[in-house]
């Protein structure tokens, strides 16, 4: 027997604003040479494509192809691939959504370039003309350009920012509002829409959906809901009356609790050595430690993980793992990495050519949360000097750039960093690498 669910009252309006393109779009900010051009950036070590522009999309280059097969198509039509710059679209990412939440208290960071937005009691707002100002805004303070969709629900507004983006009755403004359409004229954009364009349905429950004769929105809104949540799930049925117009799924203005940490890295060239694994994974524990400390937790598990290409078949494979814990839950990277060392000299092993390494810090708990085992040996928690040493440490880094200070465990040379060169400057966060103007 299902439960029935029921939606919180109070009408209101939600909009999803968008980047296009955002990678593209945060190179072409500082390089209008790249404007009308095919772009793609690319994915660690260069290898895949992962943000293309609209050029680039028209070539029929595909998410996730790899550089290789492209490259000749890109040359041929005076195309770029560029390395993935990440520090300089997170920075871009924050000035974003500072401005975004501008527009509206009650705000939802959702992705690295999207971010819902609810609007309760403004019934004599004009929306559509907010979310143009928002959009022309966003233009001039940061050189890129958005989407923006309006609709009753978190679901309808994903939906219409498809519209306003791609279809040629909004892509012009790039703005989208389904509260101005009669009914009827959302069910007839929805009849040009596949089932797949609705928020949360993948490729295994669009298949059973137009198996069922569901193989669009406006389908997918006419279906019953008790039907749905009993073939398929509760997360279904909800959709479906979010696409009815009833919200179901609330703006998240906290992001929920973390429940793991995870950094890793493709290595640049093959690593075979334990000397030069134990760096990689140093590396990755402090900057794993960092992220721990920024959000005030404490981790009780460090597990660690190195693997062989599985792109070379023929070549041996090895995808261990060690789970390592910590007696009492700390945020000290000399801890974390004495217990990322312990964990790799268990799963090492020689005769291999190892393509990747990581850390994930497990148990997570906020500082001060978590009481000692009574029947642990006695340890010796993190002492103020330590911490106050750890904080030093992050603020230079966080001032001057990552890898300023850092422990000798994580190397010099680095030879296994991940390959990148491809990669423009960090434009808006290091000194030296600032745009100029040309005399």
């Amino acid at each position: 027997m299902t439960t029935p669910f029921f939606p919180p009252p109070g009408p209101a309006t939600f909009a999803l604003v968008d980047a296009n393109n955002f990678y593209v779009s945060c190179e072409r900010v500082f390089a209008p040479r790249l404007r009308d051009r095919p772009v793609v950036v690319l994915s660690n070590n260069d290898g895949c494509c992962v943000a293309r522009s609209e050029e680039a999309k028209a070539l029929g280059i595909t998410m996730g192809q790899p550089f290789f097969a492209v490259r000749a198509l890109l040359e041929q039509h005076q195309g770029v691939a560029l390395s993935s710059n990440y520090t300089l679209y997170a920075d871009m990412s924050r000035r974003l959504m500072t401005l975004i939440g501008q527009y509206s208290p009650e705000q939802e960071i959702y992705s690295i370039d999207e971010s819902f937005l609810r609007f309760s009691g403004c019934d004599h707002w004009d929306l559509t003309q907010r979310g143009r100002e928002l959009r022309a805004r966003v233009l001039q303070g940061l050189g890129l350009p958005v989407g923006v969709g309006l609709g009753a629900t978190k679901t309808l507004a994903k939906l219409a920012n498809r519209l306003a983006k791609q279809h040629p009755d909004f892509r012009g403004e790039g703005v989208c509002n389904l509260q101005e359409l009669t009914p009827a004229q959302q069910a007839g954009y929805f009849a040009g829409l596949a089932v797949e364009a609705v928020w949360g349905i993948g490729r295994q429950w669009s298949a059973r959906l137009q198996q069922q004769g569901l193989a669009t929105v406006a389908h997918l809104m006419r279906a019953d809901v008790p039907t749905i949540q009993r073939q398929f799930s509760v997360v279904l049925a909800k959709t479906v009356m979010e696409l009815n117009g009833i919200s179901c799924l609330p703006l998240e203005e906290a992001p929920p609790p973390r429940q793991q940490i995870i950094a890793s890295r493709s290595f640049g060239q093959v690593v075979t050595t334990f000397d030069l694994l134990s760096e990689a994974v140093a590396s990755h524990t402090a900057r794993a430690a960092v992220k721990l400390r920024k959000e005030g937790l404490q981790a009780g598990l460090i597990q660690v993980f190195i693997a062989t290409n599985p792109f070379k078949p023929e070549a041996p494979q090895y995808h261990p793992g060690a789970t390592v814990p910590l007696s009492i839950p700390t945020a000290d990277t000399t801890r974390l990495l004495r217990a990322a060392r312990v964990g790799l000299r268990h799963i090492y092993r020689e005769g291999y050519e190892y393509k990747k390494a990581g850390v994930i810090l497990l148990d997570l708990a906020p500082v001060g949360a978590v009481t000692g085992d009574l029947f642990a040996p006695p340890q010796r928690a993190t002492s103020a000097r330590q911490a106050q040493l750890l904080a030093v440490m992050d603020d230079i880094n966080r001032r001057w750039g990552r890898g300023t200070v850092r422990y000798l465990a994580e190397g010099l040379a680095q030879p296994w960093q991940m390959r990148r060169g491809r990669m423009t400057p960090r434009y808006t966060t290091c000194w030296d690498e600032l745009p100029q103007a040309g005399g």
